[in-house]
């Protein structure tokens, strides 16, 4: 598994047009990636598209990526997040017969065995576990499940403003936490 260091590195790579480093970079954080846009879209057609999208963006952008800002791995999240979420909100293109059907929510990142996670990701979940109950499942559906703040306010009963300041309070949380 790749560290952080190794994916910085790669990214200054391919900022400076290496095709090989950008083929290491999306051998080393494809699954991550895939992992969070299928988690999103449900849909395994949809997610490879917007898979192709997120590491062309990544590779336009790689020069643009801060170390002081984020880490290498979040930033791409970051990206292919982003991509997923415009998608699912507009409107999606029925499935054909040749397109896979929608996933069981069994299927993407949540089903990775523990020992297979990386020691950033072990230290994510660690840091969100921390967090009272609420607080996670409101974390995890605006950020993993792909919610609006405004369907999250309806679905969780709380006011937009309460809800906004709560999520950044968890996210200045686990930011000390993965700190510390």
């Amino acid at each position: 598994m790749s560290t952080s260091v190794e994916i910085t590195w790669l990214l200054a790579a391919v900022a400076k047009g290496d095709a090989v480093a950008f083929e290491r970079l999306y051998g080393a954080t494809c699954a991550n990636l895939y992992g969070v846009v299928l988690r999103i879209l449900r849909r395994h057609d949809l997610a490879a598209d917007v898979m192709e999208q997120a590491y062309l963006q990544i590779r336009r952008d790689a020069g643009q990526f801060d170390p002081a800002h984020s880490g290498p791995l979040a930033w791409m999240v970051a990206i292919a997040r982003r991509l997923a979420i415009d998608l699912a909100r507009g409107p999606q293109p029925p499935a054909t017969d040749s397109e896979p059907e929608i996933i069981d929510e069994d299927e993407g990142p949540g089903s990775v065995p523990r020992h297979q996670l990386t020691d950033d990701l072990k230290r994510l979940l660690t840091c969100i576990g921390r967090l009272e109950p609420d607080r996670q499942r409101m974390l995890l559906l605006a950020y993993y499940g792909a919610f609006s703040r405004e369907q999250l306010s309806s679905k969780l009963d709380m006011p937009i403003d309460l809800l906004r300041a709560s999520l950044r309070r968890s996210l200045l949380e686990i930011d000390q936490c993965l700190k510390s």
